[in-house]
């Protein structure tokens, strides 16, 4: 348990700072550019490369490339036999990347047709739109190669280098938005800042490659671009990754179609539908990856051993520390939405409207928040025994389901309705693979287990309670100049956490044995860091 606390606060603290990285840059682009023409243009040149980036790369191709390669790393080849695999994966996949990112570029014109063919009726719109995705592409096949050196770091327990290059994509966007407002200067002209933020993007993408070579290098693992040859590792690999693009991605195919139905709304929808994800996104990218990528190859390892006890302990102290952390950031986001969208993005050309409905859009989205977490402790326990397959047919169903319920809500609620369809897609995946993990004898909850969430549900409620009463109290200042938002909403996650946390440690939500043990391995770790550093 506490091994795994450790790999999860390593990768969630350099998963915070980033998000903290990204919020600037989301407040400065929500200022720059607002909810318009050119805002919803780029949103869309974005979300093409990250999406197929969370499909492929770190979906698809990490939930099969890592634990292939932690047997190897742990079996009789050791390192260099890892390695040589890593290798051969390596000449193949930059290939693929090549080519698949050119085929794309090319049929670009196409593919935004396909999701935003309503564009088409704004004079400049599908245009630009195009322009930009076609700049934007090229991050995919540069992004993908860094969560492919990810992977092998992550395998030999380097969680570090992988979960801090997001920050350098935040860094270098921040720059790409100042770069444009102070080129548009007082032409008022929108897409030089689109413009200026989708080079940046593609530059951002060969900073974040060069830092992760440069630490892979200095890690010991030296890999280089061979001939290509399809070996029978490679030849198991693609077969794995074919059926996991679609069980590891049902989010990020759901963003595609949640894409399509937000185009065809009012202008400025997307932009919203975005920034209010940047919100979720918050919890699901600190807690919920950071658990799937620190679960991923320690239950591969404990699978290859054939200690199922230890991998049901796993899965077990991962479910808790999930709810844990996501309870109470998705009741607090949903009491607070408003007070978070208006206090961060609220200004320049972001009306209060427009924040207005962005809350709205939050709150259906946090609603789905425990299950797109939890998604990524139960999708490990497939994959971790190369089980792709099933993950395939719990997707399909959940995505059918998706756009179905977007075709009724859509027209009826709007881009609130997507919203809430997603999140009822998400509990309906999740709930499906818990079953079948329970079915098959891979994972089952514990009345321990159930009893911390309940304990965990009261500490939350006890949270709510005092946000509810707090957060109309505080809305002068959320509302008002930058330092009276910043200590508002500093208020209100401060008050949140401490009645949270305590109300937890008295009911017993929270591992009074767990906590013991990390102060007795604080100072124990401190020391042995300290003499690492000094050789």
């Amino acid at each position: 348990m506490s091994s795994l606390v450790r790999s999860v606060g390593t990768i969630g603290s350099l998963t915070a700072l980033s998000r903290v990285f990204g919020f600037v840059r989301d407040m400065l682009l929500a200022r720059v550019l607002g909810a318009g023409l050119a805002a919803d243009a780029w949103q869309l040149a974005f979300t093409l490369p990250n999406t197929f980036r969370r499909l492929f790369a770190e979906g698809a191709f990490s939930v099969a490339f890592v634990p292939m390669y932690t047997r190897r790393l742990a079996g009789d080849g050791g390192e260099q036999a890892a390695d040589e695999f890593a290798r051969d994966v390596l000449s193949i996949f930059v290939w693929v990347l090549l080519g698949f990112s050119a085929l794309c570029m090319i049929a670009m014109p196409g593919i935004v047709w396909l999701l935003a063919r309503d564009y088409q009726s704004v004079a400049g719109k599908f245009d630009l739109s195009v322009m930009l995705s076609r700049v934007t592409f090229p991050y995919l096949a540069l992004v993908s190669l860094v969560a492919m050196l990810s992977g092998v770091l992550n395998a030999r327990s380097r969680f570090g280098p992988g979960a801090f290059v997001p920050v350098l994509l935040n860094i270098v966007m921040i720059a790409g938005i100042i770069a444009g407002y102070y080129l548009r200067g007082d032409s008022g002209d929108d897409t030089i800042v689109a413009g200026a933020l989708a080079i940046s993007l593609s530059l951002a993408g060969v900073a974040q490659l060069a830092y992760m070579w440069r630490a892979t290098r200095k890690a010991g693992v030296k890999l280089k671009i061979t001939a290509p040859k399809i070996t029978p590792d490679v030849k198991r690999l693609g077969m794995l990754i074919l059926p996991a693009t679609f069980g590891a991605g049902i989010y990020q195919i759901s963003q595609l179609v949640d894409t399509f139905f937000a185009t065809s709304l009012p202008q400025g929808s997307l932009s919203l539908l975005k920034f209010a994800d940047r919100l979720n996104q918050m919890p699901l990218g600190i807690f919920g990856i950071a658990l799937g990528t620190a679960i991923l190859p320690m239950l591969a390892r404990h699978i290859q051993s054939g200690d199922k006890r230890e991998a049901q302990r796993l899965q077990t102290n991962a479910v808790e520390i999930a709810m844990l952390l996501c309870l109470p950031c998705a009741v607090a986001l949903s009491i607070c939405s408003e007070a978070f969208t208006s206090g961060i993005f609220q200004g320049g050309k972001m009306t209060a409207n427009d924040t207005a409905i962005m809350g709205n859009i939050v709150m259906a989205l946090v609603a789905g928040l425990p299950a797109y977490v939890l998604v990524k402790v139960f999708q490990p326990a497939f994959f971790s025994r190369e089980d792709t397959r099933t993950p395939v047919f719990v997707a399909a169903g959940a995505l059918i389901v998706n756009i179905g319920l977007n075709f009724w809500v859509v027209p009826r609620y709007g881009i609130v309705g997507l919203a809430a369809a997603t999140a009822t897609t998400a509990t309906l995946n999740v709930l499906t693979l818990y079953t079948i993990l329970q079915i098959r004898g891979w994972f089952s909850m514990s009345w321990k287990l159930a009893g911390r969430i309940g304990r965990q549900i009261v500490a939350t409620a006890a949270m709510g309670a005092v946000l509810w009463w707090l957060t109309p109290a505080l809305q002068p200042y959320w509302s008002g100049h930058a330092f009276a938002r910043i200590w508002s909403l500093s208020a209100l996650v401060a008050v949140g956490a401490i009645v949270f946390f305590v109300t937890a440690y008295f009911v017993g939500a929270l591992d009074k044995d767990l906590i013991a043990q990390l102060r007795r391995r604080r100072p124990a770790a401190s020391g042995k860091s300290s003499g690492s550093s000094s050789e």
